[in-house]
């Protein structure tokens, strides 16, 4: 089986050799990876973060915290696994190590990425996880109590939980874990900042790269192969051509590039889990003044929403001013289109889109050390959709950028 990395380089490279009935361009030149030597969250600072939760749920009287394969379990754990039918599971408990239920054919490759140690303990085809999970509670003098789930955990786990155990009140966690992971480590800095480097610069790339005729996948590709070279794994190349760059996350509908084409590429890798999230946009060839007016207004949106950003402010506040701002330039108001239909931006971390986020009504104190994005865009149907976007973080003297903003309608990246 492929891996997501092998699978995304030969897929790419179908793609192209493929042909899409477009000129030839000049080949992409030889880039170096930005990402050898990059380190990894060190086994030290997990440990340190299932101190910190620890500490949480003492205080708070919960007895331990239950996490499924995702993000939350890298995380904590370093675990890098999947989710399916068979439970895999990770218990935190308020003091001690660790207990991981898992498959026993899944064992070993489980404990390939576990780095805190613990407890694994494994469960046949024919055992109940449920009876598993609850025999390691009880064993570590977990008898009854508060668990707190967190908040992507499946109900069928949860409804197992508490039929195998049923002195055990189940609540959600999402108040520990965003404790935990709001606010970003150094370490956690430095790979948001090589996962944008690489982004940014695998744009830089493809944009030079872009020929009239070319389609969405032919464009995507370019891009997926620039971003594996220098050193990223490709989450996601979005590319809106034309009309279909009103609709934020695109349409159905084939689109070819074409003179007056506004390319709209929406793209993000992760660096040892950590990911970026940035788009630009252009116009190929001769940009109408309506074009230029509206990318110019989403550039201003942007600088708007850092210009709001100061320590305690509610993080919503900051869509309130990008929003009040296109409200008085004709667009909106509000979230109606023509205009900004979707929130001024998004945490980001492990996960693409992760909490707080730069909504109207997110009460949410912007605190140095948390990370979003900036993507105030507009959208006409019918018509196009501009949408600029770089991630940035809180400092305690204001925010500051990972990448920076676009200059220019023509020097866009």
């Amino acid at each position: 089986m492929l891996s997501r990395r092998a699978f995304i380089q030969s897929a790419a490279a179908a793609s192209l050799a493929a042909g899409a009935g477009f000129a030839a361009t000049a080949p992409m030149p030889r880039l170096k990876s930005l990402t050898e030597g990059a380190k990894a969250i060190s086994a030290e600072e997990r440990r340190s973060r299932i101190a910190r939760v620890q500490t949480l749920m003492s205080q708070r009287k919960i007895t331990a915290l239950l996490v499924e394969p995702g993000s939350s379990l890298d995380y904590f754990t370093g675990i890098r696994w999947h989710r399916s039918e068979r439970t895999t599971l990770a218990i935190i408990p308020a003091s001690g190590e660790i207990l991981v239920v898992t498959p026993a054919f899944e064992e070993p490759s489980v404990r390939e990425t576990l780095q805190v140690g613990g407890d694994v303990r494994p469960w046949d085809e024919h055992e109940s996880p449920f009876e598993k999970i609850v025999q390691g509670l009880k064993d570590r003098g977990i008898n009854s109590g508060v668990l707190a789930a967190e908040s992507t955990i499946r109900f069928f786990i949860v409804s197992g939980i508490r039929q195998a155990g049923s002195a055990y009140e189940i609540i959600p966690a999402d108040a520990l874990v965003r404790a935990c992971r709001l606010l970003k480590s150094p370490a956690e800095l430095a790979l948001l900042q090589l996962a944008n480097d690489v982004t940014i610069q695998a744009l830089h790339q493809v944009h030079g790269q872009v020929v009239k005729g070319m389609g969405t996948a032919d464009i995507a590709a370019l891009m997926d192969a620039a971003t594996l070279a220098l050193g990223g794994s490709p989450e996601f190349s979005l590319i809106l051509l034309n009309e279909a760059s009103a609709y934020p996350h695109g349409s159905a509908q084939p689109q070819r590039i074409r003179d007056g084409s506004v390319i709209l590429m929406d793209c993000g890798c992760a660096v040892h889990g950590y990911q970026s999230d940035i788009s630009r946009s252009w116009v190929f060839g001769e940009p109408s003044p309506k074009q230029r007016k509206v990318w110019n207004t989403v550039k201003r949106g942007q600088e708007i929403a850092l210009e709001a950003a100061k320590i305690d402010v509610p993080v919503g506040s900051i869509d309130d001013a990008v929003r009040k701002y296109y409200e008085k330039e004709g667009w909106g108001p509000g979230y109606r289109l023509p205009g900004l239909s979707h929130r001024t931006g998004h945490g980001i971390g492990l996960d693409g889109h992760e909490p707080p986020y730069l909504v109207h009504g997110d009460a949410t104190p912007l605190q140095a050390g948390m990370c979003f994005s900036d993507e105030p865009g507009i959208y006409i149907p019918g018509e196009f959709g501009i949408r600029l976007e770089d991630c940035w973080y809180m400092t305690a003297s204001g925010p500051r950028l990972f990448t920076t903003l676009a200059k220019s309608l023509e020097n866009p990246v």
